[in-house]
């Protein structure tokens, strides 16, 4: 069974004849610090301490590397979100997974960007993990919403989570503190769940 957790450690080998999750593990330390062009499975091979043919044991190019990456870090998202508990305030379980899908993005930014780059899009694999991460936030919300309003709230929320982690990434809303970048999704997502035109009274859109 392989450990699917994100690593970041460097030239440290595989053990236990695990290669496949090595050769992740060491793609992704090479993705975080030179970016997708820069990756090669040479390099991955390198900086596993493995021959360079091994990598093609299990990946055939590195559009596959890429993919199986991409389809990973969906895999972990989704965990993320799922490992949100139920609560009683439908809008705060809502803020809750939206935090923790921009934490992910901040704790994981190379293969965030990845995730939702174009070399990864098309693959069966990806699209499935991406698919099963939409689906566990679809999920919770039919849970609190009305039906008409479940699919819009749903593109919105993603829509919502994906920009400000895109923009927290780039650095256009500055540099700030986890804590407060927390702080900020919060507000941001709380002012969408209350904003609704058709919420003349001020109540929650989940409500």
């Amino acid at each position: 069974m392989e450990v699917w957790t994100l690593s970041t450690s460097t030239g440290s080998g595989y053990h236990h004849g695990d290669l496949r999750a090595a050769l992740l593990d060491s793609a992704l330390a090479l993705l975080d610090a030179e970016g997708p062009g820069e990756l090669s499975l040479r390099a991955v091979a390198r900086h596993a301490g493995v021959s360079p043919n091994a990598p093609y044991r299990h990946y055939r190019d590195k559009e596959a590397l890429l993919a199986a990456l991409a389809t990973r870090g969906f895999t972990e998202l989704g965990e993320h979100l799922a490992a949100v508990a139920p609560g009683e305030d439908p809008d705060a379980e809502v803020i809750a997974m939206a935090c923790a899908a921009v934490d992910y993005a901040l704790d994981h930014p190379g293969v965030y960007r990845l995730m939702f780059g174009q070399a990864c899009s098309g693959h069966p694999d990806t699209i499935a993990a991406s698919d099963a991460a939409i689906a566990i936030v679809a999920e919770r919300i039919a849970a609190i919403a009305e039906p008409e309003r479940r699919e819009p709230l749903r593109i919105g929320i993603w829509a919502l989570v994906h920009g400000l982690s895109t923009l927290l990434l780039d650095e256009r809303l500055g540099t700030p503190t986890r804590a407060e970048a927390d702080a900020l999704v919060e507000t941001v997502v709380r002012t969408m769940l209350g904003a609704g035109p058709d919420r003349p009274d001020g109540g929650s859109a989940t409500g």
